[in-house]
C-alpha cells in the first residue's frame, strides 16, 4: 500500500501542467527537472540542483514556468519564441552551481490587446493556442485577455432580448474584425458567421480557459459596458446614445446607465458569460473607445453602473480598462473604489499617461490612486518590421517604479496589436519584473544574443549592437505607430512616405546602418547554419535591409519622373520592382513570412467550401483594404494591417507599383492615361481563392546571402 501511495504521488506530480509543458518543448524533458511548488508572499522562482536534475521552485505554476524559461535561456542557451517553441535539450543539462532566486512585488503580468485577437489570432486552432499559452507561462504572464467565443455570448443574449438569429448575426463581426466590434467601433463587418462558427468558438475558449487556469493564470474576460445594436431604442425601447461613426462604420449604441434596464441587461450578459465560461476575477471593459460620443452621458453614473454590474456578478472582480486616448474618462473612474480598477497604461513607451511630467499625454494625477500596469504597445496592425525603444523602455520602467506613482504600479503588460514579430522587445519587457535593479541595454543585449543562439561571435554581437543603437533606438518622444513602414506596401503615389494613415513615422536612423547590420549577420551565417533562431533573425534583418534599399530607390524613381528623364526612370523603377521580387523570394524561406500561413489557417476553420471562402475573404481583406470602399479610402483604413509577406508582395504590392509605373511611363511618353482607381484594383484580389503555400521554400541562409549581394551594391 505504501508503495502504491508513493507511485500515485509520483504520477500526480509528473502530470502537473508544467511537466506537460516541458514534454511539449522536448519529449522526455520533464525527467531532467524537479518541480517544487512552494508558498511565498511574493511571486518567485528559484533555480537549484539536486544530483543530475535541475530543480525549479516557485509559488505557482506560472512562476515555475518563468523559472524554467530563465534557466533555458541563461544556463542552457535555449531561447523559445514564436518562431520556435520546441528545442532539443542536451542529455545532461548544464548544472546550476549556485542557487538563484528571483522574486517580484509586481504581481500582474498582463498580455494581449483586443486587436491582437484579430491581427494575429483570428484563425488559430487549439494546437496554435496551446503553443501560445506555453509561451505566456514561460514569460511569466498571469493575466491574459481571453476573448475567444465572446461572439457566442452576445448571440445568445440578443436572442433572449428578442432579436432573431439573422439579426444577431448581422450585428456580430466576422473573424478578422471582431476586435473592433468588441471595442464598440463597428457592427457586422466581415460577417455573418455560420452556425458552426459559434459552436467551434465555445469549444475552443473552454480549452483555452481550462489550460490558463491550470497554469494558475487569471484570465481577463470581456465584461458588460453598455454596448447594444444601433437599433436598440426602436427594438427594445431603451434610452441609448448614438456614439456616431468610426472610420466610416456605424458604431453600436451605448445603453445609458440611467436606463432602468441597464442592470437587467448587464445581468443577462454575465449570466450567459458565466454559463459558457465560468466566472472571472477580472473583466475588461472600454466604453467610448477611440472617440466614442459621450454627449449627454453622465460619466460618473456610467462608471458606477458598469462597476456595480460587474460586482453583482462577482464581488471579488476587478475592472481592467485600457488607457488609450481620453479613456478611461476621469469622471467615469473617480468614484470607483481603489482596488476595483486596474488601468493598462497601454502605450507607456511613447504616450505614457501614468503621470510622467515630461510627456504631454501624462495625467497630472496619474490614475487618481487606481492600480496600473506599465505596458509596451510597440506593434500596430500586425505590421512586419524591426522597431523598438530598447534603452528607453528600460529607463522609463525604473523611472515609473521610483516615482510617486510607483506605489500603485502593480506590474507590466504586453499590449501590442500584433505578435510574432520583434521577439527581442517582448523578451526584454517580460524580464523587467524579475530584475529589481536598473540595468543597461548593452549588458542585457549581450545576454539575450547568447541565449537566443546558444552562443555568439563578434559579427553577430556587433550587428545586434548596431541595430540596438539605430532602428531599435526610436527617439524617446516619438509617437510613431510601430515600425518604420515599408514603402513597398504603400499605395503608390508621387509622394509616398508612410503606409497607414496614422503612422506618425519620421526618419530616426540611417538605412545604411541597417543594411550594414544585415551584412554582418550574413557574414556570420555559415557558422550558425541550422540554428532556427538565427535563421529567422537573418531573414528578418535582411528583409528590413531590402525595405531600406527600397526607401532609398523610391525618391530616385520620382525625381527621374519629375525631371522627365525616361532612361533613368526606366532603370530606377525596374530596380524598385526587382527589390520587391527579391524580398518576396527571401521571405518564402520562412513560413512565418508567407501569406499562406495566414490564408491556410483561415480556410482550415471552415467546415464547408462556403465557410472556407468566407474566412479566407476575411483574411485577405484585413491585410489589404481592411474595409469597404468608404472605410478603406475615406476612413483611412486601407493598408493599416499591411504585411511584408511572401505572396502578398508578389501578387498585391508588386502589381500596384507595376501599374503605377506603367501609368507614369505613359505620361512621360506624352499620353494622358486615366488615373488608377486602386480600390477597384485591390478589391478583386480579396475575393480570389488561389492557394498560397505555407511551407518554406529554399534555404534561408543561401537565399539571404544572394539577396543581400543583390542589394549591397
Amino acid at each position: 500500500m505504501l508503495l502504491l501511495a508513493a507511485c500515485l504521488g509520483f504520477c500526480l506530480a509528473q502530470a502537473s501542467p508544467v511537466t506537460e509543458l516541458l514534454e511539449r518543448i522536448d519529449k522526455g524533458a520533464s525527467e531532467k527537472f524537479r518541480i517544487e511548488r512552494r508558498k511565498g508572499v511574493r511571486d518567485f522562482f528559484e533555480l537549484d540542483q539536486d544530483g543530475d536534475k535541475v530543480v525549479v521552485r516557485g509559488n505557482n505554476y506560472v512562476s515555475i514556468a518563468a523559472g524554467i524559461n530563465w534557466y533555458l535561456k541563461y544556463y542552457a542557451g535555449i531561447h523559445l519564441s514564436w518562431n520556435g517553441m520546441q528545442a532539443d535539450l542536451p542529455d545532461k543539462l548544464p548544472p546550476v552551481t549556485r542557487r538563484e532566486r528571483r522574486e517580484t512585488s509586481l504581481h500582474y503580468r498582463y498580455y494581449l490587446n483586443y486587436c491582437t485577437y484579430s491581427y494575429s489570432m483570428a484563425f488559430w486552432d487549439w494546437e496554435r493556442w496551446q503553443r501560445e499559452i506555453d509561451w505566456m507561462a514561460l514569460h511569466g504572464i498571469n493575466l491574459p485577455l481571453a476573448l475567444v467565443g465572446t461572439d457566442a455570448v452576445w448571440r445568445n443574449v440578443l436572442l433572449k432580448l428578442g432579436y432573431s438569429a439573422q439579426e444577431a448575426d448581422a450585428f456580430i463581426a466576422g473573424p478578422a474584425f471582431q476586435a473592433w466590434w468588441l471595442m464598440n467601433n463597428l457592427e457586422g463587418w466581415g460577417g455573418p458567421n455560420p452556425e458552426s462558427w459559434y459552436a467551434d468558438r465555445v469549444a475552443l475558449q473552454r480549452k483555452v480557459l481550462k489550460r490558463m487556469r491550470e497554469l494558475d493564470m487569471m484570465p481577463v474576460l470581456p465584461g458588460y459596458s453598455g454596448m447594444l445594436p444601433h437599433d436598440a431604442k426602436e427594438r427594445l425601447g431603451l434610452n441609448i446614445t448614438d456614439p456616431g461613426k468610426w472610420n466610416g462604420y456605424r458604431r453600436p449604441a451605448f445603453l445609458l446607465p440611467t436606463d432602468t434596464r441597464f442592470p437587467e441587461i448587464a445581468a443577462l450578459y454575465y449570466k450567459e458569460l458565466d454559463r459558457l465560461y465560468g466566472k472571472a476575477d477580472f473583466y475588461s471593459m472600454d466604453p467610448f473607445h477611440e472617440g466614442g460620443n459621450v454627449a449627454g452621458v453622465d460619466l460618473d453614473a456610467a462608471g458606477q453602473a458598469i462597476w456595480k454590474a460587474m460586482k453583482h456578478n462577482n464581488p471579488e472582480a476587478v475592472w481592467v480598462v485600457q488607457a488609450w486616448g481620453a479613456n478611461p474618462r476621469p469622471a467615469m473612474m473617480k468614484n470607483i473604489p481603489r482596488g476595483d480598477m486596474l488601468v493598462l497604461d497601454l502605450y507607456s513607451e511613447s504616450r505614457p499617461q501614468w503621470g510622467d511630467p515630461l510627456y504631454k499625454y501624462g495625467r497630472k494625477n496619474g490614475y487618481d490612486g487606481h492600480d496600473w500596469l506599465y505596458c509596451m504597445l510597440l506593434n500596430f496592425g500586425g505590421n512586419v518590421g524591426l522597431h523598438g525603444k530598447m534603452r528607453h523602455v528600460i529607463d522609463e520602467f525604473y523611472k515609473a517604479r521610483e516615482s510617486r506613482f510607483g506605489t500603485t504600479l502593480r506590474g507590466v503588460g504586453l499590449t501590442m496589436e500584433g505578435i510574432e514579430n520583434n521577439p527581442v522587445m517582448y523578451e526584454l519587457v517580460s524580464e523587467l519584473p524579475w530584475r529589481p535593479a536598473r540595468f543597461g541595454k548593452d549588458e542585457w543585449l549581450t545576454g539575450y544574443v547568447k541565449a537566443r543562439y546558444g552562443r555568439t561571435n563578434d559579427n553577430v554581437l556587433a550587428a545586434w549592437t548596431l541595430l540596438s543603437n539605430t532602428i531599435y533606438n526610436c527617439p524617446d518622444g516619438s509617437t510613431q505607430q510601430g515600425t518604420h513602414e515599408s514603402v513597398f506596401c504603400a499605395r503608390p503615389s508621387l509622394s509616398v512616405y508612410q503606409v497607414s494613415s496614422w503612422s506618425e513615422m519620421s526618419d530616426y536612423y540611417k538605412p545604411a546602418d541597417v543594411i550594414r547590420a544585415a551584412g554582418m549577420m550574413v557574414a556570420a551565417a555559415d557558422s550558425f547554419r541550422g540554428n532556427n533562431n538565427f535563421e529567422y533573425d537573418l531573414v528578418d534583418i535582411v528583409r528590413q535591409a531590402v525595405a531600406e534599399k527600397g526607401r532609398l530607390v523610391y525618391p530616385v524613381v520620382i525625381s527621374a519622373f519629375r525631371a522627365g528623364d525616361r532612361q533613368l526612370f526606366a532603370q530606377a523603377s525596374a530596380r524598385f520592382l526587382e527589390l520587391i521580387r527579391l524580398q518576396d523570394r527571401l521571405l518564402a524561406t520562412r513560413s512565418e513570412f508567407r501569406l499562406g500561413h495566414w490564408t491556410q489557417a483561415a480556410r482550415a476553420l471552415g467546415h464547408t467550401p462556403e465557410e472556407k471562402d468566407l474566412y479566407e475573404w476575411n483574411a485577405r481583406v484585413q491585410v489589404t483594404t481592411w474595409g469597404n470602399r468608404v472605410a478603406a479610402d475615406q476612413g483611412g483604413l486601407r493598408d493599416y494591417a499591411h504585411k511584408e509577406w511572401n505572396g502578398l508582395l508578389a501578387d498585391f504590392y508588386y502589381k500596384r507599383w507595376q501599374a503605377f509605373f506603367t501609368e507614369l511611363t505613359q505620361r512621360l511618353e506624352g499620353a494622358a492615361p486615366q488615373s488608377i482607381d486602386f480600390y477597384a484594383m485591390e478589391e478583386p484580389w480579396t475575393k480570389q481563392h488561389n492557394a498560397y503555400a505555407a511551407e518554406p521554400e529554399g534555404n534561408a541562409i543561401d537565399v539571404a546571402r544572394e539577396v543581400y549581394a543583390a542589394i549591397a551594391h
